[in-house]
């Protein structure tokens, strides 16, 4: 049999007593909530001591129930629901931002897919399901969630969290594409799109080695995914007040609040899963510990890397100013898409030339010899491009910004009028106060005041 297919043996999952699934589902709600608690805290304190600032220490030792009192205080603010607003979707919209959120970790493993640990006398795995399509499950739960922004902000019948939930769409579906190509390379190398076989693929390589580009492009998209800085333009302060949640108060703010940081956690063991060895302990420890990888230990390595990621978040957005919209949508579209593309080509031939026995070094020759070919190919069409833009004749058109009575940038092709400059300091005449008899800076005398003395 082959190892990829006996690697898709699970039979393990699905025989649990109903007791012990409930006591699973409850865990992993748990390590959500949990885990953005901390996040929250953690986020602030870690912002303020790069800002040189204290942070939360009022409630609780150091301030850790502080994100515990904010989550109190939104459930007893007064809930207020805008007049313009369709109740229903209003209403709903918070809610399927949420539940899709929690439903993701259902298929992350947290140990290996054995029966390693006991729980109240049963023997289980450390995970609370599988599927053969458990990463499509993962995005098709992703792309829901984005519903729950967009009918926010339709909802809310107000045209700033309008333009908000447009652009979280448009946002889903430009990072979406190149974070399916990046799971396609992990699914290539694994041979399965189950989340517990391609942990157990990774015994002697992460895919972070492997797969570099891969790791890099999900980074970025799910940082957009996540709609954080520096891609929060859902939520942009400066020119969307608030964003698709402008108009949201009390419980039902709080919920969108509590979607953001449980994707940000999903997303993370979703990485984790996937490129960083999941619940494997990291390569010191492994080699000199036989039993790291047993019992409830891969619990603590996966918390660990979970928590790494999220402390990448939160620098992220202590370091990196918010980008244009239209440098979000260029970096997906032109830049994240195509790279992710053709690197699942490259990943794709170097598999189908490993699984026809060609030597690497064949292996490397092939590929080498493609992308310089690219390359080539490549300067040549720009040199053309920058031969065809010389020849053309200058035809750039003049225009008024301030013709319709406020200001327009110019189309392609309209040149800006010429701004007057002021003159040079030497060109510029000496211009005082006062009559005109006056005495320089060195203490002569000038003017007429010169010629009577």
């Amino acid at each position: 049999m082959s190892p990829y297919l006996a690697a898709e043996d699970l039979s393990m999952f699905g025989t649990d007593p109903w007791w012990l699934v409930v006591v699973k589902a409850v865990f992993c709600f748990a390590f959500l909530m949990v885990t953005v608690l901390f996040s929250i805290v953690w986020e602030r304190k870690v912002v303020a001591w790069m800002q040189l600032r204290i942070g939360p220490n009022r409630h609780g030792p150091w301030g850790m129930l502080q994100s515990l009192a904010d989550g109190v205080k939104l459930m007893l603010k007064e809930d207020v629901i805008v007049k313009r607003a369709d109740k229903v979707v209003y209403i709903l919209a918070p809610i399927v931002a949420a539940i899709p959120a929690f439903m993701a970790i259902a298929v992350i493993p947290f140990g290996p897919a054995g029966n390693e640990i006991s729980i109240f006398g049963q023997r289980t795995t450390m995970q609370l399901t599988d599927l053969p399509i458990a990463m499509l499950y993962i995005l098709a739960v992703a792309s829901v969630g984005i519903y729950g922004i967009v009918l926010a902000g339709w909802s809310s019948g107000s045209t700033y969290p309008l333009l908000g939930g447009l652009r979280s769409c448009a946002q889903m579906i430009s990072y979406e594409i190149a974070m399916g190509a990046a799971f396609a390379s992990v699914f290539l190398y694994s041979g399965s799109m189950s989340t517990s076989a391609i942990v157990e693929a990774q015994q002697d390589r992460w895919y972070v080695i492997l797969l570099p580009v891969s790791f890099i492009i999900y980074i970025i998209t799910m940082v957009g995914e996540t709609n954080r800085a520096p891609f929060d333009m859902p939520e942009s302060e400066g020119d969307l007040v608030g964003g698709f949640n402008t108009e949201y108060s009390s419980i039902k703010f709080a919920l969108f609040m509590l979607a953001e940081y449980v994707n940000m956690v999903t997303v993370s063991a979703v990485s984790v899963t996937l490129f960083l060895g999941g619940w494997r302990a990291p390569w010191p420890v492994s080699t000199f510990w036989e039993g790291a990888n047993h019992g409830w230990w891969p619990l603590l390595w996966f918390v660990i890397k979970v928590q790494l990621l999220l402390f990448f978040f939160i620098w992220l957005r202590g370091t990196l100013p918010r980008v244009r919209y239209d440098q979000l949508m260029k970096l997906g579209w032109k830049v994240l898409i195509p790279v992710s593309v053709v690197w699942l080509m490259l990943v794709a031939t170097v598999r189908t030339l490993r699984n026809e026995n060609y030597d690497f070094a064949d292996i490397a020759l092939y590929i080498g010899g493609g992308v310089l070919v690219l390359l080539l190919l490549s300067f040549v069409a720009d040199m053309f491009r920058g031969k065809a833009k010389e020849e053309e004749p200058a035809t750039a058109v003049g225009f008024d910004p301030m013709a319709g009575g406020f200001p327009v940038p110019p189309l392609p092709g309209q040149e800006l009028p010429a701004v007057p400059r002021r003159r040079s300091r030497q060109e510029r005449e000496l211009i005082v106060s006062g009559g005109v008899n006056t005495q320089s800076d060195d203490g002569s005398l000038d003017g007429k005041e010169a010629s009577d003395g």
